[in-house]
């Protein structure tokens, strides 16, 4: 039985063997790359992807990745493409096929269809003189000097390179496109980076009759009864324009009854907290957290454009939005 200190010394030459197959990918990289960037770039359909077994697996996350950057993509299978999948391909597709050996029986059964289709075919394989590197319009060697496993035989510094040839197409694809922050979160609603990049101030204030306000020169008794009435543990002071200018939250109310103030008898104005940490309802939601955490505070007040209050929001607002 292994030792726990042969497991690690295997596991760290593991890394090292794929760290190096990585590594001498980038080294080889020439036009051959830059061409088959070229030919997904200008790509009217989709990409379809596609490998029998690791490779196969590598392929479904390389066209999950080209899909998610920018780069229409699936993955067929080319086992079921024999019996009809093939039908997915059209002339306007790139097909981007894998396969270690180069040589796969169930992708060389279907090169002839996808060249009669016109799709153009890109291979990554890990022998440049194999049968699908020959048949192929772009080839782009992937083949590793030794695999990682101790036995020389399953796949893994051959899928680490073709897995990571992949990324550096999906990247490079993705520079090409200018495909931003914001078009990934588009791809990702559901994600955190989707929620942080599309949800605004405006999808998560509150506006209208449940914004709390209390106007100027009024008794801090009211502006109690308003703080309870709204739940948001503050109030706006706003002017006769209706523009904030103070804000009066939870614990100015402590520091109050600190100081021994009669809160009965004194006006709002007086303990209220002057010049509100406010923002416009269009800024990101994701700015609203920044700002209140810069500022060590729980609330926020909304002003449009003219500095009018349109709405306000607190910390609880953010973590039911999901953008903290």
């Amino acid at each position: 039985m292994a030792t726990p200190r042969h497991a690690l010394d295997l596991a760290r030459e593991v890394l090292r063997i794929e760290a190096r197959a990585v590594e001498a990918l980038a080294a080889r990289l020439d036009d051959r790359f830059t061409h088959a960037v070229t030919l997904m770039l200008q790509c009217q359909g989709r990409i379809v992807v596609s490998g029998m077994g690791k490779s196969g697996h590598v392929g479904r996350k390389i066209a999950s990745t080209l899909a998610s950057t920018g780069t229409p993509s699936f993955f067929m299978h080319p086992g079921e493409a024999s019996h009809g999948d093939l039908g997915m391909i059209t002339g306007q597709d790139v097909v981007l096929a894998l396969s270690n050996s180069g040589e796969s029986d169930e992708l060389m059964a279907i090169v002839p269809q996808i060249k009669r289709t016109g799709a153009s075919l890109i291979s990554i394989t890990g022998n440049p003189a194999s049968e699908l590197a020959q048949e192929s319009d772009v080839h782009l060697d992937a083949s590793v000097s030794q695999e990682a496993c101790p036995l020389g035989l399953a796949p893994t510094a051959s899928t680490t390179a073709a897995l990571a040839l992949g990324d550096a197409l999906a990247v490079a694809l993705l520079d090409a496109r200018g495909f931003s922050a914001e078009d990934f979160a588009r791809a990702h609603p559901g994600g955190a980076l989707g929620r942080r990049l599309l949800v605004h101030v405006s999808d998560v204030m509150r506006r209208g009759a449940e914004v709390p306000r209390t106007k100027q020169g009024s008794a801090l008794s009211d502006a109690l009864l308003e703080m309870s009435k709204k739940g948001l543990g503050m109030t706006a002071v706003t002017d006769e324009s209706d523009r904030p200018i103070g804000i009066f939250t939870d614990g100015d109310l402590r520091r109050t009854f600190g100081l021994g103030i009669d809160v009965a008898s004194i006006l709002v104005d007086a303990v209220m907290h002057k010049q509100p940490q406010t923002i416009t309802p269009h800024k990101l939601a994701v700015e609203a957290v920044e700002l209140m955490e810069q500022h060590k505070i729980n609330g926020l007040l909304v002003v449009d454009e003219q500095g009018v209050l349109v709405g306000a929001l607190n910390m609880h607002d953010l973590l039911r939005a999901k953008v903290v």
